[in-house]
């Protein structure tokens, strides 16, 4: 099983609605070396974290340089190489430098982009289970989309870094 701080608090930022990216009400989550790494191959290291905690359907990239959200389902970002300055909140939002250990936790309708990255950056991004993740552009009609769908994502029943015991289960409520 990977070596994860099972204490680690994780950074809680909400993001307002812009008008164009609908954001959420529930806090994006940055868990700042969530992950340390046991050997030579960290993706396979955050794969089976995310797994174990129930969270699917993961692919190996980078993220994303436009600006984009996930309107049906959650996200989880947990960063296997290098580091990277990634936009959370969309325009009006606020850039976070992502390293090697960490793990982002998008709830739906949050905006992302990554603004810069070293040549080795990796990510491993994972899904509860639901519905398959789209990528939806910042559009006046997709936003108008959005905010029906977003609501109706179900709040996942695991924290993806941390399990059930883990603080998204607490920060994550409905309003």
């Amino acid at each position: 099983m990977p070596i994860v701080n099972a204490d680690i608090e994780p950074l809680a930022v909400v993001f307002k609605d812009d008008g164009l990216v609908p954001n959420n009400p529930m806090p994006l989550l940055v868990y700042k070396g969530a992950v340390r790494f046991d050997g030579d191959h960290p993706e396979e290291t955050i794969e089976k974290l995310f797994g174990a905690n129930g969270w699917g359907g993961m692919w190996r990239n980078g993220i994303y340089d436009y600006l984009h959200y996930h309107a049906t389902v959650h996200e989880a970002l947990g960063v296997a190489r290098g580091h990277a300055r990634v936009r959370f909140g969309g325009d009006r939002g606020r850039d976070f430098e992502i390293a090697a250990g960490d793990v982002a936790v998008l709830p739906a309708g949050t905006g992302h982009q990554c603004v810069r990255a070293s040549g080795d950056f990796c990510v491993i991004g994972a899904y509860p289970p639901g519905p398959q993740m789209q990528v939806t552009r910042p559009t006046p009609e997709n936003h108008r989309k959005a905010l029906k769908t977003i609501p109706e994502v179900e709040l996942p029943d695991t924290d993806p870094a941390l399990g059930k015991d883990g603080p998204l289960l607490r920060l994550w409520k409905r309003s």
